[in-house]
C-alpha cells in the first residue's frame, strides 16, 4: 500500500517543509559519521496509517552506533480528509531526538509540527531543547544564542513555555538545560509562519550538528563518573517522556500504527532501579504507572524494541483506565486538544 496525502495545499507545503528538515538532518549527521564514526548511514523505516489511506510517515535511524546510543528523525502526516465527522483535519509533524553515545555530547530534541481544522484554523508547534548530561556551559550558551536570534521576539514566551513545559514536579527540576515551546502559534502572515517554522528548525539542526561536531573531536577522555551521570540522565529522560510528555501520550491514544516510531526518543539503556525510587514521589496513579513501566524493563535496564512495544502499550492502557491522569501532565500556557481532534 502507498501512503496517501493529505489534500490541502498547506499540509502538502508542510510536508515538503519536514521532510526537507529530516533531509538536512540526516545529511549533516551522515556526514559527522564519515568524519567522527564508522561512516554508517541513517536508514529509513516507513509506517502507514491505516493501511495508507490516512496517511503515515517515515523515521531515519541511526546505524552508527559508535557515534549515536540511539537516533531518531520522523516524519508523519495524518489525515482525515473524506470524514465529514472528524474535527481535525491534518497534522503533519517533524519530530526527532539524537541521544549520542560519548556522554559529554549533548542529546537534542526537536519538534515542529502544523495542526490543520476542519473549520479552516490552523495552528504551528514548535519545540526545540537541548539535553546534556555532563552540562557544558558553551554547549548551552551557543545553543540559546541560537534560539533567540532564531526567534528573535518570540523567544522570550517560548522560553518560559519550554522551562515550564519540560519541568519535572516530582523531581523538582528541568528535562534539558535549553528550552523553546510554542503552542498554538500563527500569525497573520501564513507565509511568514512557513518561512519562520523552516528557518528555526534548518537553524537547530545546524547549531547542534556545529556543537557535537566540535564536542566529538575534542571530548574523548571519557571518566566512569560521567558515564554514570549519562545513565541516571537517560534515566531522567525516560522517565519524563513516559509520565509527563503530552505529545508522547496524545500519539500512542490515537492510534497504535506507529508505536515504535513514537517510542524512538527512548535511550537504549537506563537505570531500572532508580527508576523505581521515583515512584513514590508521584501522585496516584502515576505511581502505578512508574511501576507497570519497571515491570518490563529488564534488571539490565534493556530499553529494546520489544521492551519499546511494551512500554508503549503500557503507556496507552494506563491513560485509558485512568484519564484523569491526563491532567498531570506538562504543558505550556494551552493545553492543545490533541487526543480530542483526533476522535470521531
Amino acid at each position: 500500500m502507498k501512503m496517501i496525502m493529505a489534500s490541502s495545499d498547506d499540509a502538502q507545503k508542510a510536508y515538503t517543509l519536514t521532510r526537507n528538515l529530516q533531509e538536512l538532518f540526516a545529511k549533516r549527521l551522515n556526514d559527522i559519521s564519515k568524519q567522527e564514526g564508522v561512516s554508517k548511514d541513517f536508514e529509513e523505516v516507513t509506517w502507514l496509517r491505516d493501511e495508507g489511506v490516512h496517511g503515515g510517515g517515515s523515521r531515519f535511524e541511526a546505524r552508527d552506533f559508535t557515534l549515536f546510543n540511539t537516533a531518531s528523525i520522523n516524519v508523519s502526516q495524518v489525515h482525515y480528509d473524506e470524514l465529514a465527522h472528524k474535527y481535525l483535519k491534518s497534522a503533519t509533524a517533524i519530530s526527532t531526538i539524537i541521544h549520542p553515545k560519548n556522554p559529554l555530547v549533548p542529546s537534542m530534541h526537536m519538534h515542529i509540527s502544523l495542526t490543520e481544522l476542519k473549520d479552516g484554523s490552523s495552528y504551528w508547534r514548535i519545540m526545540a531543547d537541548l539535553n546534556p548530561s555532563n552540562f557544558n556551559e558553551n554547549d548551552k550558551n551557543l545553543f540559546d544564542d541560537a534560539l533567540a536570534n532564531l526567534s528573535e521576539d518570540l523567544y522570550g514566551e517560548a522560553k518560559e513555555q519550554g522551562d515550564k513545559y519540560f519541568y519535572i514536579p516530582a523531581l523538582k527540576r528541568n528535562r534539558g538545560v535549553s528550552h523553546f515551546y510554542l503552542e498554538n502559534y500563527k500569525t497573520a502572515n501564513k507565509e511568514n509562519d512557513f518561512d519562520f517554522a523552516y528557518t528555526f528548525g534548518e537553524g537547530v539542526i545546524n547549531v547542534y550538528c556545529d556543537i557535537i561536531t566540535d564536542a566529538l573531536k575534542t571530548r574523548k577522555n571519557i571518566t566512569q563518573e560521567e558515564r554514570q551521570k549519562q545513565l541516571e540522565y537517560h534515566t531522567l529522560y525516560l522517565f519524563q517522556v513516559l509520565t509527563l510528555d503530552r505529545g508522547t501520550t496524545s500519539g500512542l491514544l490515537i492510534h497504535n500504527q506507529n508505536d515504535l516510531g513514537i517510542m524512538g526518543s527512548l535511550p537504549t539503556k537506563i537505570d531500572t532501579k532508580l527508576l523505581a525510587s521515583w515512584k513514590d514521589n508521584l501522585q496516584s496513579p502515576q505511581d502505578r504507572l512508574v511501576l507497570s513501566l519497571c515491570s518490563v524493563i529488564d534488571d539490565a535496564g534493556s530499553v529494546d524494541a520489544d521492551t519499546k512495544e511494551k512500554l508503549a502499550s503500557l503507556v496507552r492502557e494506563h491513560y485509558k483506565k485512568y484519564p484523569q491522569a491526563l491532567s498531570m501532565q506538562a504543558s505550556g500556557n494551552t493545553v492543545p486538544a490533541t487526543v480530542k481532534n483526533h476522535k470521531d
